[in-house]
């Protein structure tokens, strides 16, 4: 994936042997800006372990390449102060497609994460050849509405729930998404002339809370993102863990009731089943029919329209029903997590998605289960978190995806 010239990469015996390092070192310079921002020539030289001469070239080069461009100068510095530079961000803009099963965001992203475009369609994943040519569909309709020049973008990334093989670009568990033969990535690329990138939603999450949230700085990570469905993202050793098949994390899918639901994946009593916003839907609207007393019994006569804020926003007002069903999607929530807890002893967990708006009524029982199920030697040096992101830290992370790549491997 070439998108700029800067960082076309050819094999030492293609191209010199210096032109190759240079190469190299041009990539380092915009994944220490893209990591840590504005930075001095000084401190790059001491970062590459080069000459100011050197660096000065690289920057210039990177300047002229519209990758790089100096945006002031430094505070505090005694004499003359030195000249900051940062990434360009009037150029090389990225694309995310925030895809799930209730509706599809897709969002224009300069190189510093800031969101420049946002529309919200309803279009929902579902397990149908079309979803796909609906996607580049709507994609090249944003695209025209942001008004960004489509060669100033140089990736898109797609992030979507499912057992996701982002190696090879394919959903395995929707795998009628294309019928073609290629991959996902590939069949996308070609129809909307850009790279494409594909990551599961949860590690999406994970790898924003990682690099941008409240788990930065962390080695061991777990985030939890109770949606639509419950993924499990993990942090190890700084990077996120994936698995033999880039399918590590489906928290949501340990057996936790024998006798209970059958799971949408096949199985029995899944955590999603009893966890999940649908399930919890799913359970108000069925008890609600059932007679249940409950503020929710205003929409008996029209249970389809009870949802998952509406359930919460009756919590809040004191609802014991529905206070009731929380504590208890709480409970069985930190059951959940102390078997990972006890796999992978993380320093914190970051707890994300729809039901941190029930955070008062989930939070204290998801502390009481893991108290309960986990040696307490686990709970010494970990502490568990709400996420400070506001509901970005998947469109972080997925942008953080393909921009690492991209100055890594490109």
């Amino acid at each position: 994936m070439n998108p700029s010239p800067v960082l076309d990469e050819e094999a030492p015996a293609q191209q010199s042997v210096v032109d190759y390092k240079k190469n190299q070192k041009q990539r380092k310079v915009l994944a220490h800006m893209y990591a840590e921002g504005t930075c001095t020539l000084a401190h790059l030289t001491k970062t590459l372990h080069s000459s100011v001469p050197s660096v000065t070239n690289l920057v210039e080069e990177l300047i002229n390449n519209h990758w790089v461009k100096s945006i002031g100068t430094a505070i505090g510095s005694n004499g003359r102060r030195p000249v900051l530079f940062g990434l360009d961000t009037e150029h090389n803009y990225v694309a995310v497609l925030d895809v799930s099963t209730h509706d599809t965001k897709i969002l224009f992203m300069d190189i510093h994460r800031k969101v420049i475009f946002r529309g919200d369609y309803d279009l929902r994943l579902d397990d149908n050849p079309t979803f796909l040519s609906s996607l580049a569909h709507y994609f090249t309709n944003a695209l025209a509405e942001s008004d960004i020049n489509k060669n100033d973008v140089i990736a898109v990334g797609v992030s979507m729930p499912g057992l996701v093989d982002a190696r090879r670009g394919l959903n395995l568990t929707y795998k009628n998404l294309n019928q073609t033969g290629e991959s996902i990535t590939s069949w996308l690329s070609n129809q909307i002339d850009k790279p494409v990138y594909i990551i599961n939603d949860t590690k999406a999450t994970v790898l924003g809370e990682s690099r941008f949230g409240g788990a930065q700085g962390k080695k061991q990570v777990l985030a939890i993102n109770i949606d639509w469905g419950v993924g499990l993202g993990i942090v190890v050793n700084g990077e996120v863990f994936q698995g033999a098949s880039g399918f590590a994390g489906e928290l949501g899918h340990i057996q936790v009731d024998p006798e209970g639901e059958l799971c949408f994946c096949g199985k029995i009593g899944c955590l999603s089943t009893v966890t999940s916003a649908l399930a919890l839907v799913k359970r108000a609207q069925r008890d609600i029919m059932a007679g249940q007393v409950s503020k929710l019994a205003a929409f008996r006569d029209k249970v389809d329209q009870i949802d998952i804020d509406e359930l919460i926003n009756a919590a809040h007002s004191g609802d014991s029903y529905a206070i009731d069903i929380l504590h208890e999607t709480g409970y069985q929530l930190g059951k959940g997590l102390a078997i990972a807890i006890s796999l992978f002893n993380p320093e914190i967990i970051i707890v994300d998605g729809v039901l941190t708006k029930a955070a008062g009524f989930i939070l204290n029982t998801i502390e009481q289960a893991i108290s309960k199920y986990c040696l307490s030697d686990f709970r010494n040096d970990m502490t568990i978190e709400l996420t400070q992101l506001n509901g970005t830290a998947k469109w972080l992370g997925t942008h953080a995806y393909m921009m690492e790549d991209i100055f890594a491997n490109s």
